[in-house]
């Protein structure tokens, strides 16, 4: 599973506690957190009960619980059941990651590619079948090769990507049919996103040592089996008159919109800041989690603190998020990406304090010392992550939003997946075994330092304030995704607008051939349903 706090990149953190389109909260999320029963009704019956539903199906349980269970369960699998190395668990894990590095094409095709007159269900019961199938399959057989285990945590992987992706559409969708709700569906993907997550660590340990990774990673089936059953209750609007003999001219369309907007230097520096700075952000958990658990030269932690390590994790998580809303959101991005650095090279040596044994030295158990360690450094993760999140809201134009968002995350899970990989490169040149340890204090050492190495790069990013526009004037003409055209029988058609290479901004111009009608299979009412997302998309 991805990084969970790489993932972490969902609509409530993606404008620092904005609205949808930027402006301030509405004043009903601040009733649903004084009356969340009364919230939840109203969304309910504003937006339907479905995507409530759905929402608690991918955010809650898939993505909350069923990740965090997920990165415990999985890291106890590659060492006890796969026996791998710390290096080589980095190695796979990064392959098991990849199908969140192409989340554009995901994106893609269910905004472009209906499946029998529907864009969204068939897709939420795609995830569902293969995450569930990949997860018994894992569960059931005792002696399942490498080979096979890792292509079965892949497809399980692909299979909540593909889910993310799709509630982001519907997400995006709805805060096009109802603007004053948009800042409530923000909420609540990320309250459920959040206490899901403190949840699933919490139970992790217990699970883990009660039945074992593998049962563990079985369960993982139960979060995909709710995603098939939000899928097959999702109220949605039946797409009719759709000729697939263009989907391959809207593919090709889209690339290149994207492809001219990553042009423009105002797009392409801050990118490539945030890429190189994920890649020197060596990632060595491997290494720490095996000597974290390692009984002879390591502290032995159970399978349980392991999960009370992580529990203490998520709440840091949740004080980083409470702290940028409240107290940092407003400076600007160098600043922010400058401290966020360099503190996160500062917490790093927390680590080697523990791994050097520095803290019973002075006095501080390993257990103590291991949850300030993990709730410290996931909070200034989270400080660190934020304005990065910001800072890409802001690089996507108007017309492609959701689905450049998307490509923006992607390059964000590149540059962790090459950090996991160089980490576990790291752990093997230093010779970091299953059991032995004697060089773990130099790769955390050296993993500090490359954390500061990105600030070289510090001028690629806007000294502007995180409420600025950092896009060029002509890039932020609102050309509509969508055009309404009436026909005269009180249906509605609409046009895809697409964009040439032309310049740096990519003019929008309309394709009449490209009609679709769509109609709704529930009250025979007419809602627009936008062939692009437009508005967000989860990292």
């Amino acid at each position: 599973m991805m990084d969970p706090e790489a993932k972490e990149g969902g609509p409530l953190q993606e404008a620092g506690g904005a609205g949808a389109d930027g402006g301030p909260r509405s004043g009903s999320a601040e009733c649903g957190v004084a009356s969340p029963f009364r919230w939840l009704r109203r969304l309910s019956r504003e937006l339907h009960w479905s995507f409530v539903l759905a929402v608690f199906a991918v955010y809650g349980a898939c993505q909350g619980v069923g990740n965090a269970v997920g990165v415990v369960a999985a890291a106890y699998y590659s060492k006890d059941v796969l026996r791998l190395q710390p290096s080589a668990a980095q190695f796979y894990q990064g392959i098991v990651d990849s199908p969140w590095v192409v989340k554009p094409i995901w994106g893609l095709l269910t905004d472009v590619v209906p499946v029998a007159g529907y864009r969204r269900r068939p897709y939420f019961l795609l995830a569902g079948v293969i995450g569930a199938t990949s997860m018994l399959m894992i569960s059931l057989q005792s002696n399942l090769g490498l080979i096979p285990a890792v292509l079965a945590l892949t497809v399980q992987s692909a299979g909540a990507a593909i889910a993310d992706v799709t509630l982001d559409a519907l997400v995006a969708q709805n805060s096009i049919t109802h603007p004053p709700l948009a800042a409530d569906m923000q909420s609540l993907c990320g309250f459920c996103s959040s206490f899901g997550s403190l949840i699933g660590y919490s139970i992790s340990g217990l699970l883990v040592h009660s039945m074992g990774a593998q049962g563990a990673l079985g369960l993982l089936s139960i979060p995909s089996a709710l995603v098939f059953s939000a899928g097959i209750l999702l109220k949605e609007s039946r797409v009719t008159n759709f000729s697939y003999k263009q989907v391959h001219k809207k593919f090709y369309k889209a690339i290149q919109t994207m492809g001219t907007t990553l042009k423009c230097p105002e797009v392409w520096r801050p990118c490539l800041y945030i890429y190189v700075s994920l890649n020197l952000s060596l990632d060595i958990q491997g290494g720490m989690f095996y000597w974290y658990t390692d009984r002879l030269t390591g502290p032995g932690f159970s399978e349980e603190f392991v999960g009370v390590i992580y529990a203490v994790g998520a709440v840091g998580s949740l004080l980083g998020v409470v702290l940028y809303q409240s107290a940092l959101k407003d400076y600007n991005f160098r600043s922010m990406l400058l401290w966020g650095q360099v503190l996160s090279s500062l917490t790093g040596m927390l680590d080697l304090a523990l791994v050097t044994r520095l803290n019973t030295k002075i006095g501080i158990p390993d257990y103590v010392f291991a949850v300030i360690d993990c709730g410290v450094s996931v909070m200034i993760g989270k400080l660190q992550w934020m304005p990065v999140l910001v800072l890409c809201s802001k690089l996507c134009p108007p017309g492609i939003k959701g689905t450049f968002y998307a490509l923006l995350m992607s390059i964000q899970n590149v540059g962790l997946l090459m950090s996991a990989w160089w980490g576990g490169l790291l752990l093997h040149t230093l010779n970091v075994t299953r059991s032995e340890f004697t060089n773990l204090w130099a790769v955390v050492l050296i993993r500090n330092i490359s954390r500061l190495l990105p600030l070289m790069l510090l001028f690629l990013v806007p000294q502007s304030d995180q409420n600025s526009t950092l896009l060029p004037a002509e890039m932020l003409h609102d050309d509509e995704s969508t055009e309404p055209v009436k026909d005269g029988s009180g249906s509605v058609e609409f046009s895809v607008l697409v964009a040439d290479d032309s310049g740096c901004h990519p003019p929008v111009e309309d394709v009449q051939d490209e009609r679709i009608k769509v109609t709704d299979d529930v009250g025979g009412d007419v809602e627009l349903i936008p062939l692009m997302n437009t508005n967000r998309t989860v990292g």
